[in-house]
């Protein structure tokens, strides 16, 4: 297996970027594929000291561009990441999110049929369930989403089963839930340069004027009366598509896998858990329910427990205590220090 070479759309950005690290390990020939509207040219450079790293910038909306990354490089798999991800950005502006996860996905899947790539590791979402029946989410759940954003990853599941019994394209399609963390030995972390994700924004309000926060609604039928929700870290995650690469080359067939840790924490807890790592208070204020907030959404990962051999090692102060060294390192970066 390593000497597969693996091209990683999207390896510039926050999950892609710490997969590579991860199976920097078990492959030592990847190919970063990304246009670096949400990546970072300097984590490519990172990653280019640690192991064998090429970085090719190009668009998946454009077609040329990547079947000309199949054209000049034997890739045997694919790991897709690229893809833009905020739910409410997908709502107001859903053309965005079809031209770029949809069309953009079918550029690859063709380029991969065209030169005989036939196995794709896909980076899907919870957002494809939609508002929870039950919890822990299954794979099994009903796949109802409610933003374009879910829509568009769900799509994409659907067009690759399609592939599979038309082309013979193989895929392990993950869905995973909240990511939270950063590299341990602090290489990399979450960088996102409109930070919507609620650990990194708790953190990188101890470097600037005071804030506070809004938790919408108490009175939610959990332990602390605040919503719940399942943060997997991005280093276990990243273990998960090692896993499904080595699955995929060795079993030859599709499936489909939750990621996350089953249990999930409370809006609270993440608050809390915060204070203790960063040995400050928070200011936070409570107001009303946002609509259409689930009460509790975590996963059941038993299956790729059971399939993948993977597991969730890390806990929420893991992930806590990680992202706060990163955002340490990043912020003295961002302001030259």
């Amino acid at each position: 297996m390593s000497e597969y070479k693996i091209l990683v759309s999207g390896g510039a950005g926050y999950i892609g970027s710490h997969t590579i690290l991860n199976i920097l390990n078990t492959y030592k020939d990847i190919v970063i594929f990304d246009n670096l509207e949400n990546g970072h040219i300097e984590t490519v450079e990172t990653l280019k000291k640690i192991g064998s790293v090429k970085f090719i910038k190009g668009d998946l909306r454009n077609d040329e561009d990547i079947e000309q990354v199949f054209k000049n490089n034997k890739i045997d798999a694919v790991i897709h990441f690229a893809a833009f991800a905020l739910v409410g950005e997908s709502v107001e502006n859903p053309s965005k999110y079809y031209r770029n996860n949809v069309y953009g996905t079918l550029n690859l899947l063709d380029s991969m049929v065209k030169y005989g790539c036939k196995k794709i590791v896909f980076s899907s979402s919870c957002a494809t369930y939609g508002n929870p029946n039950y919890v822990p989410v299954d794979e099994n759940h009903p796949q109802n989403p409610v933003s374009p954003y879910g829509t568009s990853k769900l799509m994409v599941e659907h067009i690759l089963q399609d592939y599979d019994k038309a082309y013979g394209l193989k895929s392990i399609i993950l869905r995973y839930f909240n990511v939270a963390g950063a590299d341990s030995q602090t290489r990399i972390g979450e960088w996102h340069n409109n930070e919507t994700h609620l650990v990194p924004n708790i953190l990188k309000s101890t470097f600037s004027e005071d804030k506070t926060f809004k938790i919408y609604g108490n009175d939610y039928n959990t332990p602390d009366g605040t919503c719940i929700r399942d943060y997997v870290n991005v280093e276990d995650l990243a273990e998960a598509h090692r896993l499904a690469l080595i699955y995929l080359e060795k079993e030859n067939k599709s499936d489909v896998f939750n990621i996350g840790t089953e249990h999930g924490d409370s809006v609270k807890n993440i608050f809390d858990v915060s204070e203790k790592v960063i040995g400050k208070k928070i200011d936070v204020e409570v107001v009303n329910r946002r609509a259409g907030d689930a009460e509790a959404l975590y996963a059941n990962s038993q299956k790729a427990q059971n399939i993948l051999g993977w597991k969730p090692e890390r806990t929420i102060e893991d992930s806590i205590s990680s992202a706060y060294k990163w955002e340490k390192v990043l912020q003295k970066r961002l302001n030259n220090i």
